[in-house]
């Protein structure tokens, strides 16, 4: 996967440009304020830099960057998928306007600056004196050294996301737990006060209507007594004597008249009715009396299901439900979390995780002085003989998806210097030069399958530029290498070349590029040798510097 193709319209000072890219080592040269860096900068912008409208040309309204990449890794892939993209292509383009408004798209769809950043790590990975992604970037350090140790963190990170939902499982329950067991207390408390009255389903019904015999005990007993008296009375003067008269009466004609004897017979039935009402009222008499003591005891009760449907905020005949309720949440409270179990999972889960990263730990440990030794054997011969390169694995402050080992890269430049990390490195060339030999130690290892240097060759030349020409000659077989220098050394050593040049007219100042054929290629060896004044002695050391650099260069 290459960067393939990129066009910029209307940015700084280049009014339009359609480049198609190869693979291999392709360098960029021209004169001082050309523009060299403006593809740097174009491609910088496009993967989420921050905008701004000072990139918009003068007398344009916007500039539009555009670039075709190759699908490759499944690593991309994935990410577009997972992000809601297609990926049968790929192609990026960003706008900016007048007003800094900003625009981005990934195959046709809208992107946020974010996302494009995102995706840039998958694509390029920009080394210059003062761009630097990857060797500032802790897990692209650690990427590094797991990529040259052979190791995958992907199935560690599974473990630890595994680990981590037990721990909030956990967590959350302990939280509930205290919780559950206020509430808990609170119903127990409630329970215990509500069971005191013990109250049953048609309880409340029944001592309503007891409390109203009760209360009414001689009324009750006076109108008893009353109702007898009109049954039975006295010399015959009750219903029950009026009764068996009018009885009597018709019977002595029922035989007359057939309606009589009919009459009789319902007489018969009130005479037998009353007079069964009137022993109950008999037996009533004998038992009822006024009973002041249980009374108050109905009284008192009545007011205890008052007091606690008041509290409760129920109506009386509601106290059995809510108390059977009650009992029911408390017994679901107590079976509602295992702690137990929670607590044996996390630790199960715990234990997997940090085996696998011990494991891993240890792989790292094993392969950082190696890669260490490598990178130091590449420095020799970037004009920083005597320097050493280290790879610091200490233990991290946190355990995490990617281990417990906290990955830091430390060089000293120059012999008898301590190590430092190497963001702090003081010479911007020196760690431009650092950075080479790191890509090429792990050309085939890193992610980004385009890498760019930005004068990488800044403060060096002779035997070290042209060792530097070949480690970039070499790192192009294994990646797509664009790197911008003002070396003849290095730009010697390309499969093709890409000249920057101003063009003035009354329009303004524009920037174009162009691909250096055989003869172009070897005017502008010759003006990087000796200026603008070429002669037939830098013209010779040119074709001479291409011919050794390259015995079969490519040349467009």
């Amino acid at each position: 996967m290459a960067l393939r193709r990129i066009a910029l319209r209307d940015f700084v000072i280049v009014q339009a440009l359609d480049l198609d890219l190869q693979t291999g080592f392709t360098v960029l040269t021209g004169e001082t304020g050309a523009g060299k860096s403006i593809l740097i900068d174009a491609l910088q912008l496009l993967l989420g830099a921050r905008a701004a409208s000072g990139v918009i040309r003068e007398g344009a309204e916007r500039t539009d960057i555009s670039a075709e990449f190759d699908i490759g890794p499944a690593a991309l892939t994935d990410w577009l998928d997972e992000a809601g993209f297609p990926h049968d292509e790929l192609l990026l383009r960003r706008t900016i306007d007048l007003q800094g408004k900003s625009r981005a798209w990934i195959n046709g769809l809208p992107a946020t600056a974010t996302q494009m950043r995102a995706l840039g790590e998958h694509l390029l990975d920009i080394h210059g004196q003062h761009a630097w992604q990857s060797l500032t970037r802790p897990d692209a350090v650690r990427g590094l050294l797991d990529a040259y140790a052979g190791v995958q963190a992907q199935p560690l990170a599974a473990l630890w996301q595994t680990w981590r939902e037990a721990q909030k499982a956990l967590l959350h329950a302990r939280a509930a737990q205290d919780t559950l067991q206020q509430e808990r207390e609170r119903l127990q408390w409630q329970i215990t006060e509500v069971d005191k009255l013990a109250p049953s389903d048609d309880e409340w019904d029944e001592l309503n209507a007891r409390h109203a015999r009760l209360s009414n005990a001689q009324a009750l007993l006076d109108n008893a007594q009353g109702a007898l008296g009109a049954l039975q009375g006295d010399d015959a003067g009750g219903a029950l004597s009026a009764l068996a008269q009018a009885q009597h009466l018709l019977q002595d004609y029922e035989h007359v008249d057939a309606s009589f004897r009919a009459f009789n017979e319902v007489l018969s039935a009130c005479i037998a009715q009353a007079g069964d009402v009137a022993h109950s009222l008999q037996a009533y008499l004998r038992h009822a009396e006024p009973d002041p003591e249980l009374l108050e005891q109905l009284d008192a009760r009545l007011a205890q299901w008052m007091q606690l449907a008041r509290r409760y905020k129920r109506q009386p005949p509601e106290l059995p439900a809510l108390l059977a309720g009650w009992k029911e949440a408390l017994r679901q409270l107590d079976s509602a979390t295992d702690l137990a179990a929670l607590e044996a999972a996390e630790q199960t889960h715990a234990a997997a995780y940090q085996k696998a990263a011990r494991a891993l730990s240890q792989k790292r440990a094993k392969a950082a002085p190696q890669l260490a030794q490598a990178i130091t054997q590449a420095m020799q011969g970037l004009g920083m003989t005597g320097g050493r390169f280290e790879v610091q694995v200490d233990k991290a402050a946190e355990p995490g998806p990617q281990g417990m080992d906290q990955v830091a890269f430390l060089v000293a430049s120059h012999p008898g210097m301590t190590p430092r990390p190497v963001g702090k490195v003081a010479s911007g060339g020196e760690l431009s030069r650092i950075a080479l030999a790191i890509s090429v130690t792990t050309s085939e290892l890193g992610e980004a399958p385009t890498l760019i240097f930005d004068e990488v060759d800044s403060g060096v030349g002779g035997a070290v530029a042209e060792t530097v020409g070949r480690l970039m000659q070499q790192l192009g077989r294994a990646r797509q290498v664009l790197a911008v220098t003002h070396l003849p050394q290095v730009a010697a050593c390309a499969d093709r070349h890409l000249v920057v040049s101003k063009q003035r007219s009354a329009a303004g100042t524009t920037s174009a590029v162009a691909v250096a054929d055989a003869d172009e290629r070897v005017a502008e060896i010759a003006r990087m040798l000796g200026g603008q004044q070429q002669s037939p002695t830098t013209m010779a050391h040119a074709r001479e510097m291409l011919a050794g650099a390259r015995p079969a260069t490519t040349t467009g």
